[in-house]
């Protein structure tokens, strides 16, 4: 480890005096060796021969967007030199390095999150060293050969991206210790190790999407985005839908759309209940856990699993929400193509349930609404733990930013406070940046008493 952090530092160091053209023509070089298609099929077949995760055509999709949506942020982002002067206030903001950066990766998305946090990183004229996850390992260093390769092409230094070869708990550990600030995209132990390292950590809380179908709901197009969501890569997201909540006048027809338009399949009770027994299994503690076996499976491996047979083309599988829902463990995220469905009557039990459903798992992460009513928009963006609500949207390919809305493209969703992380954004380039503040005198600006407490001495002297 000390030598991947000596070679890393060496090569950040050569970087740190590069002027913005030069750091954009190196994010440029990188990224087109993580975008063009010959090289994402590679990443996108090994990722799921050695992960048993996902599936090809999703996860060559997936880096087309996320690249191309990073490289679409950082295309007029500054992060060299002078990169905000406001005159009236005599202030200037000059970008500088963080140095090297640890960035340790989820088995769930091993080549994705590489290419996508490696750009945001290089941006800031950082040097990465990724620590992946052990099954996703190889997967992860093809995509950081293919990383080194572009920086070879602008005469970079190679060493500005490194992988820890032999991955371990006490590898990881030890570089989360030694590097100047650590990015954690898995699970839960791994983003609480981070911040417990000692050194300044970016980390991301667990999902649980969940989205209410309102009564003015676009059925046919909230059914399409959320089967689309759900499928999508096997549900290797955190982002993916994992329940939705409909209104009652609307329940059969969503349903219907669910189920006759978008390869849904709507369970039996008996075959809810060997779905279940398949789902979750007693762990090393004797409690009930999710089966690492099933994470990002097919709906049609799933099923033949758990003896149930599907119509051919199934893509989601849908089960209906019991109540009390902290008992049933289909409230919960299930990070595999199976939809809980809830049902409700009156706008204020809709939100009841959003909320109880999101603080089972994923609380601060995000949630949805289908609808075109301000009120219940606002209503949700006052009063709701999330840091990112999608009106009208797909969940997976929403959050973390995409072609159709403004939200920053990422790999790594902030959950704030409520998801035990220290911000509520989407971890992109502007987190990989240190900023000095410049101050210069100005007229004084000293307000009187008056002028302070004059309304509020109004309000409350009789």
């Amino acid at each position: 480890m000390a030598t991947l952090l000596e070679r890393a530092r060496a090569a950040q160091e050569k970087i740190a005096t590069c002027t913005q053209r030069e750091i954009d023509d190196l994010c440029l070089s990188v990224g087109w060796e993580v975008y063009t298609d010959e090289n994402i099929a590679k990443l996108a077949e090994c990722a799921v021969q050695t992960t048993g995760m996902g599936n090809v055509p999703d996860k060559i999709t997936k880096h087309k967007v996320k690249v191309l949506g990073v490289l679409k942020d950082l295309r007029k982002a500054r992060t060299v030199g002078l990169i905000e002067r406001d005159e009236a206030r005599g202030l200037s903001k000059y970008a500088k390095p963080v140095g090297v950066v640890g960035a340790l990766l989820p088995v769930t998305n091993p080549t994705a999150t590489p290419a996508s946090n490696g750009l945001s990183i290089l941006k800031g004229r950082n040097a990465v060293i990724f620590a992946p996850h052990p099954r996703g390992a190889a997967a992860s260093a093809l995509a950081v050969e293919f990383m080194r390769r572009g920086l070879r092409r602008v005469g970079a230094p190679e060493d500005l991206i490194q992988i820890v070869d032999d991955p371990s708990l006490g590898q990881t550990g030890e570089l989360m210790k030694q590097v100047d600030l650590v990015v954690a995209t898995g699970g839960g132990a791994m983003v609480k190790a981070a911040y417990s390292s000692g050194t300044p950590a970016y980390g991301v809380g667990p999902g649980n999407s969940v989205q209410i179908i309102a009564e003015d709901a676009d059925l046919a197009d909230a059914a399409a985005k959320i089967a689309l969501s759900k499928a999508f890569d096997h549900a290797t997201s955190c982002s993916s839908e994992n329940s939705i909540i409909v209104e009652d006048s609307v329940y059969e027809g969503m349903i219907t759309e669910l189920v006759q338009n978008q390869g849904c399949y709507l369970t039996t009770p008996r075959e809810r209940s060997q779905l279940e027994a398949l789902l979750w299994r007693p762990g090393k503690t004797g409690q009930l856990a999710l089966n690492p076996g099933i994470i990002a499976r097919s709906a049609a491996t799933i099923a033949a699993e758990a003896g149930i047979t599907l119509p051919e083309g199934t893509r989601v599988i849908l089960v209906e929400g019991q109540h009390p829902l902290e008992q049933d463990p289909f409230s919960q995220e299930k990070l595999c193509p199976v939809l809980t469905v809830y049902r409700y009557t009156r706008w204020e039990e809709a939100v009841d349930l959003l909320v109880r459903l999101t603080d089972q798992a994923g609380t601060g992460h995000s949630c949805g609404i289908h609808t075109f009513r301000e009120d219940y928009i606002r209503h949700l963006g006052e009063t709701m733990r999330t840091s990112r609500i999608m009106v009208r949207q797909a969940q997976a390919p929403a959050n973390g930013g995409n072609f159709f809305n403004a939200m920053p493209s990422t790999v790594t969703l902030g959950c704030g406070t409520w998801g035990g992380n220290i911000t509520t954004e989407n971890i992109h380039w502007k987190h990989f940046i240190n900023v000095t503040w410049v101050s210069e005198p100005i007229p004084p600006d000293r307000p009187d008493d008056e002028e302070i407490w004059g309304s509020f001495w109004s309000r409350y002297t009789e």
